[in-house]
């Protein structure tokens, strides 16, 4: 299997491994729709703002959709995560991308992390990516990072906001995948960049080309 072909991904496969994201500062509700368009034509799912989600849920039920949790720093009270969640849930989210405290692990306290992590996940029924920001990280903390999480009981770790100095690279997608499924997120923009970090370990890829990386499968026919 090489990353030009895919090896046995089919298209329909492919896409579904996309999450299609816009979650910059200045995201409009017809930028939302614009994504559930293209996410709905090509077979993606959708991260969009908190502010949304009740909105996108609605405009495109058929459409995976996920939204984010303490974004895009981490640092919010224990208590503000939990009410994101609990509210992106009744919005109609179905699935959460938290980001962790990424300051109280480099800190070495581990215990207030799990908690945290433990609190959002046990919120809801959705399934929980847990962003760790690798760029910020030594492997050391990711390491940490990786067995918080799990004994947390998210279902995925994800690389990266794509607001940080770095995104998803090779060696911290494999690392990751040590200990639960990975979301590769930030830099990734392209479809052989996409199945180098599925090759690498990853179930899922973030990125705001969902279209451009879905087009250069080389079963699209457009």
């Amino acid at each position: 299997m090489t990353a030009t072909d895919g090896g046995d991904r089919g298209l329909a496969t492919f896409a579904a491994t996309i999450d299609h994201t816009v979650l910059g500062p200045e995201t409009t509700l017809a930028d939302v729709h614009d994504l559930l368009d293209e996410a709905s034509e090509y077979g993606t799912n959708v991260c969009v703002p908190p502010c949304y989600v009740a909105a996108a849920a609605e405009y495109a039920s058929d459409v995976t959709l996920a939204t984010v949790v303490g974004f895009p720093h981490g640092q919010h009270a224990t208590a503000a995560k939990v009410a994101e969640a609990e509210r992106a849930h009744a919005d109609g989210a179905d699935e959460l991308d938290v980001v962790i405290n990424v300051g109280r692990l480099q800190a070495g306290d581990h215990e207030a992390v799990r908690t945290e992590v433990t609190a959002v996940v046990g919120a809801t029924p959705l399934p929980v990516k847990v962003i760790v920001e690798t760029a910020l990280l030594s492997d050391e903390q990711k390491h940490a990072a990786g067995e918080l999480v799990q004994e947390a009981g998210a279902a995925f770790l994800k690389t990266s906001t794509g607001f940080a100095d770095g995104g998803a690279t090779l060696p911290d997608v494999e690392l990751l995948a040590e200990y639960l499924p990975v979301k590769a997120s930030g830099g990734v923009g392209s479809y052989d960049e996409a199945v180098a970090m599925l090759d690498a370990g990853a179930e899922r890829i973030g990125a705001s080309s969902g279209v451009e990386i879905v087009r250069g499968h080389p079963g699209f026919e457009g």
